[in-house]
């Protein structure tokens, strides 16, 4: 059993049948042997891009968010002031808050976290893809 932290991109692209989305990263998520979580830092990211624009294609997701994540029978990872201290403190100049905390939740929790984007090596984090 392994457990997955989501990539928000990897979340909607599930949630839409996206082919992008590895035939890899397919199997383990819909692998019911494996718990597949999404964190509270996703659901604040897909409702900001949309609302600034950025996420036209999500109007649905992001209107109910926690909705979408209950019904995949995924779990839903809070942020709590420990997860915003190490995001905070994660090295490096990479400035995107969200993937900062995305990272410091995996690497607290020994998550491994769904997501095509190599930036997450840098963190230490062990990436799935």
């Amino acid at each position: 059993m392994a457990s997955l932290l989501l990539d928000t991109h990897a979340l909607l692209w599930w949630l839409d049948g996206d082919e992008r989305l590895s035939p890899a990263a397919r199997a383990a998520i819909a692998d019911p042997a494996n718990l597949a979580m999404v964190s509270a830092a996703s659901a604040w990211e897909i409702t900001t891009k949309h609302r600034l624009g950025k996420l036209p294609g999500a109007a649905e997701v992001a209107r109910d968010v926690a909705g979408a994540v209950a019904s995949q029978a995924f779990a839903d990872l809070p942020i709590s002031l420990r997860d915003a201290e190490r995001a905070g403190r994660l090295p490096g100049a990479h400035r995107d808050p969200f993937d900062r905390m995305l990272a410091a939740q995996a690497l607290a929790a020994d998550l491994e976290l769904v997501s095509i984007d190599p930036v997450f090596d840098d963190f230490g984090v062990r990436r799935f893809w």
